[in-house]
Parts: structure tokens; sequence; C-alpha cells
């Protein structure tokens, strides 16, 4: 159960990153609850995790989830850049997050 709550969280950072740009786009209230609502959840289940996982091992693997799925929404939703590199050390991160499941 904690490692579901750990990407749970891990997703609801993407979303309040989504809120971000959303708010940077057109200030409202669906995008302003968007960002408080996914940062906030997220950061609940994050803290929820840490009880009983290393706060090294949590904090790492919510910060890949965030910024790999950032980093996918930005790509897929917003045209960013898809070049070979950029996907390489999207996979670097992947690989990472897996080895500290496989050792925590």
């Amino acid at each position: 159960m904690t490692w579901v709550l750990l990407i749970a969280a891990g997703l609801l950072e993407v979303v309040g990153v989504a809120g971000m740009n959303m708010v940077s786009e057109q200030k409202n209230i669906r995008s302003w609850a968007i960002l408080i609502g996914g940062f906030g959840l997220s950061f609940l289940f994050l803290s929820i995790a840490m009880m009983s996982l290393p706060v090294g091992t949590a904090y790492s693997v919510w910060t890949g989830i965030g910024t790999v799925g950032s980093a996918l929404v930005g790509m897929i939703v917003y045209k960013e850049p898809r070049d070979a590199k950029r996907i390489f050390f999207i996979c670097l991160i992947i690989a990472a997050v897996v080895g500290l499941k496989l050792v925590s």
C-alpha cells in the first residue's frame, strides 16, 4: 500500500505541474484548484509513504515520477521536443526509480 501511495503522490505531482501551466495560461478557479489540489494531495500521500519508506528512497521516487511524468506531458500535450537524447535521459530516470524500488 505504501508504494501505491507513493506512485499516486508522483502522479499527483504531475497534475500539479499541469495546473501550474494552466494557471500561467488562464487564471481561473479551475486552474488554481488543479494546481493546489494536485500538489496538496501529492504532499499528503508523500508524507504518508515516508512513514514506512526511507526518506531518501521515497523522495527520489516521488521526484522521479514527477519529472518523467511532467516531461512526458510536455512532449505529448504541449508538443515539446521529442529528441533521442531527451528520451534516453528519461529512460535513465525510470531505470533509477525501478532500481530504488528493487533495493528498498
